[in-house]
């Protein structure tokens, strides 16, 4: 299957599945027209339904929306990220809660002990990061189906902006997200996918 054939297999709509995969695009450059708070409830909403393990959900989220609080994010950019970083109506910081197993009783009540499996710091740091990327990926798919457009950076000094942001140490960022409409030539060109038989084997 090549990148313009479609599926009659998938159960979304064509113009879905364009819209989350096929036509949606890293975009680089965006309009002045804001996103709204309303907004990114409305991807919120949608996106906290998909999976991790033990239903932990240590993914958080900063949205940098002063001036004062875009300019220091901007100190911690690199080079190449920090003129369409500056231009974003928003911009999230995503980040992995250390801490994610206070919540376990709520959010995984029928194993009573949830919490008590992650004592240990180390494996329950690598079990927030693991599971707060999914949602990274999660999220992009949430702002692409809220017909915006999503910038996902990984181009950041992460211990810079950790102390500067969350200086107690619990969560540690992840990505950092460029969110609005996309601007005129706001995209690269497509870069190239692999095929089916390079990526999928049976045993």
């Amino acid at each position: 299957m090549t990148a313009i054939e479609t599926s009659p297999i998938l159960r979304l709509t064509e113009d879905a599945q364009d819209l989350l995969f096929r036509e949606a695009r890293t975009a680089n450059a965006f309009s002045a027209e804001p996103v709204t708070e309303e907004q990114v409830q409305a991807i919120y909403e949608l996106v906290k339904w998909a999976p991790t393990a033990m239903n932990s959900q240590p993914l958080r989220v900063l949205l940098v929306r002063t001036p004062e609080a875009r300019e220091r994010l901007l100190t911690h950019m690199s080079e190449g990220n920090r003129a369409k970083t500056g231009t974003a109506p928003l911009v999230a910081v995503l980040a992995a809660d250390t801490d994610f197993h206070e919540h376990l009783p709520t959010v995984f009540p029928h194993f009573p002990g949830a919490k008590d499996a992650f004592a240990d710091p180390a494996p329950r740091a690598e079990t927030a990061r693991f599971n707060a990327l999914l949602q990274a990926g999660y999220f992009v798919l949430g702002v692409r189906a809220a017909g915006l457009a999503a910038g996902p950076m990984a181009g950041f000094d992460a211990k810079g902006l950790d102390a500067d942001f969350f200086p107690d140490g619990r969560l540690r960022s992840l990505i950092v997200v460029n969110i609005g409409n996309p601007a005129e030539n706001a995209w690269f060109d497509r870069n190239p996918r692999l095929d089916y038989d390079q990526v999928v084997q049976s045993v």
